[in-house]
């Protein structure tokens, strides 16, 4: 329920304050008081656009704010929590405030927001029609919603909506697959070459640091055995061993003439000594030779391999030592493309199966539909006849197309009018005009009524050019809305305006200086002389206040008959 609205600098209004109650308001006033003022500052504190010149002249800003009070399992609490704007509070108030530079801002219990989620929560509490402003209702997009509510058919929706999803992301998965499966197909003989290439060289980690040390060490080689050639050939041409063997077979004979002598003992031993030292050289040098002697194919073979996998490297945008890897990389790959029939088939069954659990539910989604159209049909057809629409024929008209599946079904829906016997229907924008349109609207409200979540649902003119029984009529069904849902209405009708429960009216006030625009609440007796006022022009009559009485169905006093004087 709307309960505050306050509204400061807007337009003709400096200041205004409504303390609204549920069931049915009306709102009236002469022609120009500023009646679409009041509802234009609603439509900007729910979300509605700007106008650079709605704040009042003089002003810097205009404020517009308003306070609902929603029943606690209202959809808007959720809305409000998916956004981060919950509140512990049972009152949702929206603000807007508007600058003289077409600047706005908006907030909804006094965080600051984007219009656009201020449009949200707003369209969720409230709902304008005026005479040429059907809203949803002119929305085919918006039909489907409505049919499924008045049906009971949201949660189905929504199931069939959760399975379009699984369904989709199946055949997603599913197309990633086949561009992977057909991409690998593609390559696979460049892969196998590949992999046959590599296994072949059977590269190895840190095999090239190896490679490239051996064949520093075998092109250095040549020149090693030359040096090394030279020190073996210098022992065996100096004859030094025979020197030294010479010089110690004399000391051992002289040692043997005089024993006791340390002296030939000790230079004995040394040259004994020498002599073995350099037999361990000259083997030592035999080894190295044998060791660092110059092998031509061994260089030759440690070059090629050394330089094929330098060049297998560079060919695939690898160091050599991650040449194994990317062989087995390349591996896995081709075990991929043989394995990846079995995965691919689980995929096509796992769509398969998502697509034939919504084609079920959407199949039996389009029968629950069809049944809710014609109940729908039967409820709004009934609502035509009195408020002056009897030969009007509606029709929710449903067109199935199993080729062009949605995430609400198979169904495209849309609310069809045919105003005149005879005639074809139409889109209701295009068929009815805009006093037709603002009664189809109350008579599919009044079908739709308990089926709804709207707060507030606000009619501008919709008794436009009807009176009498008809303008009865109408009155009588917005006070029915009135019953589920709190409603406005601007009104010209003294037969609806003495439907509401409330009344307010709407007035310009006009100085030398400055013209305002009041809204008054009016006791009982302010809604008589209204009432009689809408009934009598301007100038209000006893007879006026009389049927203003009756309308309001407060007892009217008759008058006293005058006694006929006798004739003399």
């Amino acid at each position: 329920m709307l309960t505050v609205l306050h509204i400061q600098d807007f337009v003709l209004i400096d200041q205004a304050q409504l303390a609204l109650t549920g069931g049915l308001a009306a709102l009236t006033g002469e022609t120009g008081a500023g009646k679409s003022i009041l509802l234009d500052a609603l439509g900007l504190a729910v979300g509605g656009r700007a106008d650079r010149g709605a704040v009042r002249q003089g002003a810097a800003q205009g404020v517009v704010a308003a306070t609902f009070e929603p029943r606690a399992n209202h959809p808007v609490w959720a809305l409000l929590e998916e956004n981060g704007l919950a509140s512990e509070d049972d009152q949702i108030i929206l603000r807007r405030i508007q600058t003289t530079d077409g600047r706005s801002r908006g907030f909804v219990n006094d965080q600051p927001v984007s219009i656009g989620i201020l449009r949200t929560v707003g369209e969720a509490l409230l709902e304008i029609h005026g005479q040429h402003d059907g809203r949803g209702f002119l929305s085919a997009s918006a039909h489907r919603g409505m049919l499924d509510e008045f049906g009971g058919l949201r949660k189905k929706t929504a199931d069939v909506s959760k399975l379009w999803r699984a369904w989709r992301d199946a055949e997603v998965a599913l197309e990633e697959r086949r561009d992977e499966r057909d991409a690998a197909a593609r390559e696979a003989d460049y892969l196998r070459h590949v992999y046959g290439v590599l296994e072949k060289l059977d590269p190895q980690p840190d095999e090239e640091s190896e490679l490239a040390a051996r064949r520093t060490a075998l092109m250095a080689s040549e020149k090693v055995s030359d040096e090394l050639a030279g020190a073996a050939k210098a022992i065996d041409e100096g004859g030094i061993d025979n020197k030294l063997s010479a010089s110690l077979r004399c000391l051992q004979r002289a040692n043997a003439q005089l024993p006791e002598a340390e002296a030939l003992r000790e230079a004995a031993a040394h040259l004994d000594a020498a002599l073995n030292e350099m037999a361990d050289g000259r083997a030592t040098i035999e080894r190295a030779i044998c060791q660092f002697s110059a092998d031509p194919e061994e260089l030759d073979q440690t070059e090629e391999r050394l330089f094929a996998l330098r060049g297998e490297a560079r060919k695939h945008g690898v160091t050599p030592d991650e040449l194994s890897g990317f062989r087995d990389k390349i591996r896995k790959a081709l075990e991929d493309v043989e394995l990846g029939e079995a995965a691919f088939t689980d995929l096509e069954y796992a769509a398969a199966a998502a697509k034939l659990k919504f084609e079920k539910l959407a199949k039996t989604l389009t029968k629950d539909r069809t049944i809710a159209a014609g109940k729908l049909d039967a409820a709004v057809a009934g609502e035509l006849a009195p408020l002056k629409l009897g030969k009007a024929q509606f029709e929710t008209r449903i067109e199935t197309d199993p080729d062009s599946p949605s995430s609400a079904g198979y169904d495209h829906i849309e609310f069809m009018v045919a105003t005149n016997p005879g005639a074809p229907a139409g889109p209701l924008k295009t068929i009815a005009s805009g006093g037709e349109l603002s009664r189809f609207v109350l008579a599919m409200k009044a079908a739709l009524a308990a089926k709804e979540n709207r707060t507030v649902i606000i009619f501008d003119e919709v008794d436009a050019g009807v009176g009498g029984a008809v303008a009865d009529a109408v009155g009588e069904r917005l006070a029915r809305l009135a019953k589920d849902a709190q409603v406005l209405v601007v009104t010209h009708s003294p037969q609806v305006a003495a439907r509401a429960d409330s009344h307010w009216r709407i007035e310009k006030k006009q100085t030398k200086n400055q013209t305002t625009t009041r809204v008054i609440g009016l006791t009982p007796e302010d809604r008589v002389e209204e009432i009689a006022r809408m009934l009598s022009g301007a100038k209000v009559t006893d007879e006026a206040r009389a049927a203003a009485k009756q309308l309001l169905g407060a007892p009217v006093k008759k008058p006293a008959r005058k006694k006929l004087a006798k004739a003399s």
